[in-house]
């Protein structure tokens, strides 16, 4: 055990400094204006060299930066939170073969490069999800890897389709892909893959589905690596994507994705998905404004998220542990008399997620709601971003009012206590920095200042519906269950828009429901039918009656000697005769 915990002890202290390290660089490059591209030869052999490209540049340092410093976070966290787990050691070094394979697609100018990352992510998610060996984590753990093989397939055509330029290092080529028409292909292809990466619509019900890993897992992909990977591709591409057609279908898409998480959200009662399909929310509104071509908006989101989204996810782990494993918010309440100190991070980061003025999400969600008003998008998309941005507040009142308000549900197992100092001191680095981080950011990311200007009304809008999500949040909670369901909807509505309008079922099932019939037919009629019947089962059935035959005539029978001798001697006088 003590092996265990040096380990954890040393990923944390490494992943803090190197954190460190990393911002210390990023202020020196914006203060210089400074890139750094550095290319390392593997295999120089006769004409044919191997090269790795690595670019430093202020966002990749400052990506860096958040993943180290919230892993660093999260493996501190793990120590306690994993120490009843054998083979913690295992875990840890699963988590940093996830971290290293974030960092190397951070880092990554080059398609080649940037692919293995990807597929890194890709392949340790499945072995993080499936940790804990049950049907449901192997069921998630599959639905999580080949929801992302099909990104990965895209990120295959596009390595494919650049070999047209003759180097795969995309940064070079993206003003030249831009004026060419065939290098289209491309922007699709990268869209696609990071829409499958960031769970948008129609590849969203991996997303929830991961939540069987463990709950330090669950912090670091929601916050900084798996699902903000996609992002990030888009972010780097940027350049390649603006005045795409496409793009009006992603901002479409992306807004959906805000919606229905947003309602989905609002149904769930499992604590860990309503975090889940909040990040699903989250990282539709940075989608679509990425679709709209505003990367440093979408990247000071991703900053600012991450941080307040990473301590979300280890309060409620917190939360689960002392309720025995028990996910259900239904049983749980009066946290805040019990737990002060876990419910002092959960609240703080629940309103950072909501926009509460001066916290880390407020400096981003205000300024990309702001900028969206000013553009001149229709009403249906505004409406869409509106309503979605009600329902984050409508989810999160109705989370606090069950978690920290009401009446304690489960008095079996009164084992309340707020002692863990391990949980604790990696939860209170990152509330420090939901604090902070968005007045600090706003000053490093956005080069120039946005000039907002806009009417009165519209720039009371985001108060608007927020109090119209408390107040909704408010009430839902303090109703008797679905009685809002029994006077608003039908059964069959609400059951649309409590199961994420059917897409797991649609991506699951609704997919290989024809293939595994068809299956069962062909196994039922063919494998276990006419095969069966000529092959293996036939020629058993003709060997046993032929065995049976000749050992009846191989038993010493004085008749059937007889016999066969005047058979034979008939045989042999025709024979003569013909």
């Amino acid at each position: 055990m003590k092996y265990n915990y040096s380990i954890c002890f040393l990923s944390f202290f490494f992943f803090f400094f190197f954190s460190m390290m990393m911002y210390f660089f990023m202020m020196y490059f914006i203060m210089e204006n400074m890139v750094l591209l550095l290319e390392w030869e593997i295999i120089s052999f006769n004409s044919m060299s191997i090269i790795m490209s690595i670019l430093l540049d202020w966002m990749s340092l400052l990506f860096m930066m958040f993943v180290l410093m919230i892993s660093s976070s999260v493996i501190y966290y793990s120590k306690s939170y994993m120490h009843s787990e054998l083979n913690l050691n295992r875990f840890v070094m699963l988590v940093l073969l996830f971290v290293f394979s974030m960092i190397l697609l951070i880092i990554s100018p080059n398609m080649i490069s940037i692919f293995l990352g990807w597929d890194g992510l890709g392949l340790v998610s499945y072995c993080l999800v499936i940790y804990y060996q049950n049907i449901k984590s192997y069921n998630a753990g599959m639905l999580t890897a080949l929801s992302n093989r099909v990104g990965d397939v895209m990120i295959l055509m596009i390595i494919a389709w650049m070999m047209n330029y003759g180097s795969w290092n995309y940064i070079f080529y993206l003003n030249l892909m831009k004026s060419d028409l065939m290098m289209e292909v491309v922007s699709i292809l990268v869209i696609i893959a990071a829409m499958t990466k960031s769970a948008q619509i129609p590849f969203s019900s991996w997303l929830p589905a991961a939540m069987a890993a463990p709950t330090p897992v669950s912090a670091l992909v929601h916050s900084s690596t798996l699902v903000t990977a996609g992002v990030y591709l888009l972010i780097r591409f940027n350049l390649l994507l603006l005045d795409m057609m496409f793009l009006k279908v992603l901002l479409m898409l992306s807004s959906l994705t805000m919606l229905m998480a947003g309602i989905s959200a609002n149904y769930e009662f499992d604590l860990k998905k309503i975090i889940a399909l909040s990040t699903l929310s989250q990282l539709g509104l940075m989608m679509s404004i990425l679709s709209m071509g505003l990367s440093d908006l979408a990247f000071f989101h991703l900053l600012t998220h991450a941080m307040f989204k990473a301590l979300l996810f280890m309060c409620a782990g917190v939360i689960i542990h002392m309720m025995n494993e028990m996910q259900d918010i239904r049983y749980m309440g009066g946290l805040v008399y019990y737990v002060p100190l876990t419910s002092l991070c959960l609240n703080i980061s629940n309103l950072a997620l909501c926009g509460m003025p001066f916290l880390a999400g407020f400096y981003s969600k205000d300024l990309i709601l702001d900028v969206f008003s000013m553009s001149n998008l229709n009403i249906m998309v505004y409406m869409l971003y509106y309503i979605s941005t009600g329902l984050t507040v409508y989810y999160t009142i109705r989370l606090l009012f069950y978690l920290m308000i009401n009446d304690y549900n489960l008095m079996v197992i009164y084992n309340l206590y707020d002692e863990d100092y391990i949980m604790l001191k990696s939860m209170f680095m990152l509330l420090l920095m939901s604090l902070i981080v968005g007045s600090s950011l706003s000053w490093v990311i956005l080069q120039y200042p946005y000039m907002i200007f806009l009417p009165l009304s519209l720039k009371l809008m985001v108060i608007y519906v927020s109090l119209l999500g408390f107040m909704m949040g408010y009430m839902v909670s303090s109703m008797k269950i679905y009685s809002l369901n029994k006077f608003l909807m039908t059964y069959n509505l609400s059951n649309f828009l409590s199961l994420m309008w059917f897409m797991p079922n649609l991506s699951t099932y609704g997919l290989n429901y024809y293939f595994l019939k068809l299956g069962q037919n062909v196994t039922k009629n063919i494998d276990m039918g006419w095969s069966e019947l000529y092959s293996g089962y036939g020629m058993y059935n003709i060997l046993k009656k032929y065995s049976i035959l000749y050992n009846f005539f191989q038993m010493s029978n004085f008749k059937i000697y007889l016999f066969s001798f005047i058979l034979w001697m008939l045989f042999m006088y025709l024979m003569m005769i013909i």
